[in-house]
């Protein structure tokens, strides 16, 4: 019998459940309280219990897809496109989750290309970061280009499209598994289309191909009276459990997901509801552990530049958004780093993303991580453990919202299922 650590309880957690609880059915409370009890929901209090070791599904000896964590030895990947790339509509779950400053520009833009020169030095970033992988001995696959200004219209909404240049946002690999996220941006409803081809060839390689439930985003998902004037406002409202996406119908992005074998880690964000979660949480059960771990962070979206795993029991946790669990993972024996402040520019566009993206690094395998050119403090860092830095350019791609991790979907690494947090 494996014994296993879960959290029950926490303040946070409680303040999460409550607040749901008051909006919704006592029926939907129940199992709210449950996802609670039986992830790190947020606290900071644990007990042991047990759970099976059931062995996963073998994966097939032909399939191009396997991967568990985020360190073992890369293989295959998926890198995003920045082609025919286009602004958002500036919809509230945009609005949401992007900075105040930018405002004007969504406003002025929203439904057309991003500025062409910017686009255009993006696009040859990206191509020399697939040259280098494979240089680095990866096997490099790409989404099809789509012209993302084409305006679509559902029984609940309509939009123009966005991209697809961040796959870590809308595929989770799980062992032999891709699972295709459902999104939460309405921008971003019809994303999947730029990676059908891919996911059919790796199907029929043998991989399972999941797709999770897909929201109506209708009005319904959304707080259309969501609060926004300031910084203060948005921690106050991470702090209470409220976000701009409700609790209608289940939603989840896949980058906030992170993974570390039979464990993998979530928070509850601007673009993942709980709803979400508990739907992960049942679909991975019971080979794999979903728990979900919180910040101090005023706009949470996507885990990676905030708590970035990059080695067996070794993670990068952001100094500006501590999280609420830290000491799960010292107590499990793990190392934590701060890495240090990042370098760009105050000056740079960042339109959907902050300067953290200099932890949203790709590890190549344990020894080997791609990191920003730009970036020389967390180059240091990385050679000072050991860890050999390859350097890479991808300052105008970092304006469309991404890092390495974000602009890559790891399709197979070599390694195992195993369990890191016991």
């Amino acid at each position: 019998m494996l014994r296993v650590r879960c959290l029950r309880g926490g303040s946070r957690g409680a303040e999460a459940a409550h607040y749901i609880g008051s909006r919704l059915r006592g029926a939907f409370t129940g199992w709210v309280q449950r996802t609670f009890q039986s992830t790190q929901a947020a606290a900071a209090s644990q007990n042991t219990c047990a759970a099976d070791d059931k062995a996963a599904s073998p994966v097939p000896k032909d399939c191009l897809v396997c991967s568990y964590n985020e360190w073992d030895p890369l293989e295959e990947v998926i890198v995003g496109r920045a082609e025919n790339a286009c602004v958002p509509p500036f919809s509230v779950e945009v609005k949401a989750n992007t900075y105040e400053k930018y405002w004007g520009f969504y406003q002025k833009f929203g439904g057309q290309g991003f500025p062409k020169d910017h686009l255009r030095k993006a696009i040859a970033e990206i191509e020399e970061m697939c040259n280098i992988l494979k240089g680095e001995g990866v096997i490099v696959k790409r989404p099809d280009p789509i012209d993302w200004s084409v305006k679509y219209k559902t029984p609940d909404f309509e939009s123009t499209g966005m991209y697809g240049a961040m796959p870590r946002d809308i595929l989770l690999v799980v062992g032999n598994e891709i699972i295709e996220a459902p999104m939460a941006w309405r921008a971003r409803f019809f994303e999947y289309r730029a990676y059908r081809r891919l996911i059919k060839d790796y199907f029929n390689s043998g991989a399972k191909w999941t797709t999770a439930p897909k929201p109506t985003m209708a009005d319904e998902l959304y707080d259309q009276n969501y609060p926004i004037h300031s910084v203060e406002d948005r921690h106050k409202l991470a702090a209470q459990g409220k976000f701009v996406t409700t609790e209608f119908e289940p939603c989840f992005d896949a980058a906030d997901f992170i993974r570390a074998g039979r464990d993998i880690f979530v928070q509850r964000s601007q673009v993942t509801n709980y709803m979400g979660i508990e739907w992960m949480r049942r679909h991975l059960a019971p080979d794999y552990r979903v728990h979900i771990i919180s910040f101090k962070d005023p706009n949470p979206m996507h885990i990676d530049a905030t708590f970035n795993i990059i080695g067996p029991g070794l993670v990068l946790s952001n100094p500006d958004r501590p999280c609420h669990q830290i000491e799960l993972f010292k107590k499990a024996g793990w190392t934590v780093i701060q890495p240090p402040v990042p370098l760009i520019p105050d000056d740079h566009p960042l339109w959907m993303s902050s300067k953290w993206l200099s932890m949203n690094v790709l590890m190549l395998d344990e020894k080997r991580v791609m990191v920003d050119a730009n970036e020389t403090s967390i180059q240091k860092m990385f050679e000072k453990l050991g860890i050999a830095t390859i350097k890479v350019n991808i300052r105008h791609a970092n304006s469309l919202g991404g890092g390495f991790h974000c602009w890559t979907c790891d399709i197979r690494r070599r390694g195992t299922l195993q369990s890191y947090l016991d």
